[in-house]
């Protein structure tokens, strides 16, 4: 969204939101680019930062440390049970700066479009994304937009980038997990993978498995309000808790125990993944996240995650323990344990 586009006056043609497609002329830098980014993205996101049409957004920010965070998603289908490529492309930052306890204030979005992809679809995908950065409280400020031939895309990708604050005192870190720490889930696990991959691979179920894309800086928020001194925050999303569980373990210097019989899945997500032979500890989730904090404090976050609408079925699912190795393992319901290694390769690709 450049400076440059800046539409002439009396440059009035609407775009055809039902038939039109991407053409190669909305990422030349002309008119039709111009018409695109007024008339699609400012249209939908529409704030004080954007009608400025600068490359850049320039703000005010409260005391405190300043957090950064990207991510690129190429998830397919583009619009799946409980969500879409838009809401999650907010979500999934805004999650991100979150789980250093810090509090979102603005986001970028870049687009790279395919040429042929329906107006329609676009208008569909940045609608949701508005509603969730509205939602959030966490207005789209800048951003940009690229067009790729026919062939060399897949529809749309979407590049979002998040700005957030840190409170003074609070000190959230994957490098905190002492041994005796409690490991606290906020729900139920592995939701978004399951509805992705079943609706991509048309598997019907006796119920409908949707996603759990949701935007956790206000559960986060209330988190570290009744207990600052939480060690660790992660959002397991691609690979799992089982691979959120493992980098922190390599980052902290520790191992883990989990308790298989505490796992929050739901009973249609271990049907799903029994029949296609996964495990749901690597499924990705997108709406949950994983705190470790001291034993003494976990009964008093869970309280508190338990009161918000996010964090219903939060449950502590093991402990930090001393281990050389580093390894995360879990005691199954049989009353074994077994090594809960890192993720080979990728169960579910394009899923986020």
């Amino acid at each position: 969204m450049s400076a440059i586009n800046i539409v002439k006056p009396g440059y009035s043609r609407k775009l055809d939101l039902k038939h039109g497609c991407i053409e190669m002329t909305h990422g030349g830098g002309g008119r039709a680019m111009a018409q695109l980014i007024q008339q699609m993205f400012i249209a939908a996101f529409d704030n004080e930062y954007l009608r400025l049409m600068n490359d850049q957004a320039c703000f005010r920010t409260a005391n405190g440390r300043m957090v950064m965070s990207t991510d690129s998603h190429v998830v397919t289908p583009l619009f799946f049970p409980g969500g879409d490529i838009g809401c999650l492309s907010v979500h999934g930052t805004i999650n991100d700066i979150a789980m250093a306890g810090a509090r979102p204030c603005y986001l970028a979005a870049s687009f790279i479009l395919e040429e042929g992809f329906p107006l329609s679809d676009l208008k569909r995908i940045v609608d949701s994304m508005a509603r969730a950065a509205q939602t959030a409280g966490v207005p789209v400020v800048t951003g940009d937009t690229k067009v790729v031939e026919k062939g060399s895309g897949d529809g749309v990708f979407i590049t979002t980038t998040g700005l957030g604050v840190v409170p003074d005192g609070i000190d959230i870190s994957g490098t905190n997990a002492r041994p005796g720490d409690k490991i606290v889930v906020s729900g139920t696990l592995g939701d978004h993978g399951i509805a992705v991959m079943a609706f991509r691979e048309n598997l019907s179920f006796q119920t409908t498995i949707a996603s759990d894309t949701a935007a956790l800086h206000e559960l986060v928020a209330d988190m570290v309000a009744a207990v600052p001194d939480i060690h660790v925050l992660r959002d397991p999303t691609r690979g799992g808790i089982a691979t959120a569980l493992n980098e922190i373990a390599q980052q902290s210097s520790v191992g883990m125990m989990l308790y298989e019989n505490q796992l929050p899945i739901r009973q249609e997500v271990n049907a799903a993944c029994e029949f296609l032979g996964l495990d749901p500890l690597y499924i990705a989730n997108e709406g949950k996240l994983v705190a470790i904090c001291c034993a003494e404090d976990a009964e008093n976050m869970l309280g508190v995650m338990h009161a918000h609408p996010l964090g219903r079925n939060a449950a502590i699912i093991g402990e930090v323990i001393e281990d050389d190795h580093c390894f995360v393992q879990m005691q199954t319901s049989l009353g074994g344990n077994r090594v809960v290694d890192w993720l080979s390769g990728e169960q579910l690709p394009r899923i986020c």
